[in-house]
């Protein structure tokens, strides 16, 4: 099942081939790295000191763009100032928190930059969150005021009684420029945008008093299973970030960086923004992402990198070619998720030449970044980590007969693991429980401990590796263990296919889980009796027999999360049952040579065990 090639393999003389492009990078790096590590818990870091400096090198070069408006660095300091000034004002201190829910544009950046400064943790809700889930995700972090965007105002009203917030502590953004035109304020809200005038614009006096292990965002989980959880992100993992793949990216005054990634999100918010902070350069934001304009938003703002999640590339690469597809000046990119099938095939298309990707989780203290360029690979890790040998039967790591963990060999696949000391802290959850669920005590010898990421990776060697798996992402069936993401990556082959999303259903009187896949076919494709056949004499040249896909749904358009991640709930919630969804479902019945239409008879006859999977 695997897509790792021999040539995926790093070895020195690799990394030498490689050495003259990285030349380029180093005094950026090194720079980084004097940032990243020569700090404590109790050094002053973070974001508020690193765009003060940023100010102070290029104060009159454009620091933000969105749509017609442009702020310069010194303009977005002088705001996040005044923002800053005011709630120092009314008694906020650092270690309080503010929970934050705007969509992407500048109040949005000018608000969380305000904060950072005077030690105020912002909570960056998800912007698409309503009812109880939004009240839980704001209660959820004890605020001492809610900022909220017009945007947004609706789905806080019809749940504003539910928080647990003094009245006079709500603040309210107008949906439009607001440094230009505060707008008319809603009942039972403060106009920040009002408030903030008579304050003043100088340098908050506290942002030097912030330290690195100070809360800088509350970042929540997804949501998809369950309530969100809020995950801690300290100014000391912000500036481990700027530090190593802001530096590395090595963006300039001159440079551009568009984003369409949702600013509640690490990828949109440290590892984009990072990069553009770390070179003086601007951030050019959409509020959402649109592929049809996508690319003529980067024409637009004249960008030359741009941030990116695997989802994002796969929807660029399914839009029919254009003029606009290379008439830019985008050269890098950075993000994650950029699956092998498609790594060269975008970099060819688009024109771009670095694939900067990164693997970091919002509460881990692990990161992964590709600073010499190679493909196919989460990159390099500077960080104590470990892969270590995992039983997939018991789901556990192995250890021998001392009780000790094993490492894999190069070109092995085990459980990824990140040593938690005092320069890499794992910061962890609001839970306490669910922080002790992903600590492991005494990995190589007594007394240390490692936070367990949950991701199966390779060692492909040098410190680099590939992302395999996540662990809650697989199932069991016919006694083995299937890995969605690759099956996933499988199924893309076949030429029709354009996304596939795998999960496990159910069907009665089997053990385990049978595999489903969601796919949505390329445009103006469609399936036909030839298909039918020709998918399952494909898909088991490539698979096991156990991870062939028992069934498959057929979607328009795969629905996922606003930080794309699939919402695989919902559709294991409806599983196969034709009255559950108006969409085509297939059927690979036992024995069968090619798939055909589930119906009511056919769903009827697999729910009496009539058939034998």
């Amino acid at each position: 099942m695997s897509q790792t090639t021999q040539s995926d393999l790093i070895g020195i003389t690799d990394v030498a081939a490689k050495i003259p492009q990285f030349l380029g990078k180093l005094p950026h790096l090194v720079t980084g790295l004097k940032q990243a590590y020569i700090r404590t818990p109790n050094s002053p870091a973070g974001l508020g000191i690193a765009f003060e400096k940023a100010v102070k090198r290029n104060p009159h070069g454009a620091a933000l763009l969105f749509e017609e408006q442009k702020y310069t660095y010194q303009q977005i300091n002088d705001w996040a100032n005044q923002i800053g000034h005011y709630y120092l004002s009314i008694g906020a201190q650092k270690g309080d928190v503010i929970a934050v829910m705007i969509e992407n544009r500048p109040e949005l950046v000018a608000t969380v930059l305000a904060l950072a400064k005077i030690g105020v943790t912002a909570a960056l809700v998800n912007t698409s969150q309503v009812g109880k889930v939004l009240a839980h995700s704001i209660n959820l972090v004890h605020p001492i005021a809610l900022i909220v965007g017009e945007e947004c105002r609706k789905a806080v009203d019809e749940i504003r009684q539910e928080l647990n917030l003094p009245a006079q502590r709500f603040y309210w953004f107008a949906d439009q420029e607001t440094r230009q035109d505060t707008g008319t304020t809603p009942a039972q809200y403060l106009n920040l945008a009002n408030e903030i005038i008579t304050f003043p614009t100088f340098n908050t006096p506290t942002t030097y008093s912030v330290k690195g292990k100070d809360g800088l965002f509350y970042i929540y989980t997804s949501g998809t299973t369950g309530l969100p959880k809020a995950v801690i992100f300290t100014h000391s993992r912000w500036t481990l970030a700027y530090g190593t793949y802001g530096h590395v990216l090595g963006l300039n005054s001159k440079d551009v960086m568009y984003v369409t990634l949702p600013l509640y999100h690490a990828t949109g918010i440290v590892v984009c923004w990072c990069g553009v902070i770390a070179g003086s350069a601007a951030l050019a934001l959409r509020r959402k992402y649109s592929t049809s304009s996508f690319w003529k938003d980067v024409q637009k703002f004249d960008a030359s990198a741009i941030g990116y999640v695997g989802e994002l590339c796969r929807y660029l690469m399914d839009a029919p070619a254009s003029d606009l597809d290379r008439a830019h000046r985008v050269k890098k990119m950075i993000g994650n998720g950029m699956r092998p099938n498609i790594w060269d095939k975008f970099k060819q298309r688009f024109g771009v030449e670095e694939v900067l990707e990164l693997y970091a989780s919002s509460e881990g203290n692990v990161g992964f970044s590709n600073v010499f360029n190679f493909d196919n690979t989460v990159g390099f890790s500077p960080t104590p980590y470990a892969i270590i040998q995992f039983d997939k039967e018991k789901n556990e790591p192995i250890r021998d007969a001392q009780g000790w963990c094993q490492k894999v060999a190069k070109g092995e696949v085990g459980l990824l693991v990140g040593k938690i000391t005092r320069r890499s802290p794992f910061d962890g959850y609001t839970d306490p429980e669910k922080n002790k669920s992903v600590i492991m005590q005494n990995v190589f010898k007594q007394g240390d401990a490692f936070f367990n990421t949950g991701d199966l990776v390779r060692d492909i060697g040098f410190r680099h590796a590939q992302f395999v798996d996540r662990l809650g992402d697989t199932f069991r069936w016919k006694g083995e263990n299937v890995s969605t993401t690759e099956v996933e990556n499988m199924l893309c082959e076949y030429p029709k296919i354009v996304e596939a999303v795998v999960y496990g259903v159910e069907i009665p009187h089997t053990n385990g889980r049978a595999g489903m896949a969601a796919i949505t076919l390329a445009e103006q494709a469609q399936l036909n009796e030839q298909d039918l056949q020709a998918m399952v004499s494909c898909f088991k040249k490539s698979l096991p027999a156990y991870a062939v896909p028992v069934f498959l749904r057929v979607q328009k358009q795969v629905e996922t999360t606003g930080t794309f991640k699939y919402q695989k709930n919902k559709l294991k919630e409806q599983a196969f049952n034709p009255e559950k969804t108006d969409e085509q479902i297939l059927v690979l019945l036992p024995n069968s040579s090619a798939y055909c239409d589930m119906d009511t008879e056919i769903y009827s006859n697999i729910q009496q065990y009539q058939y034998r999977f």
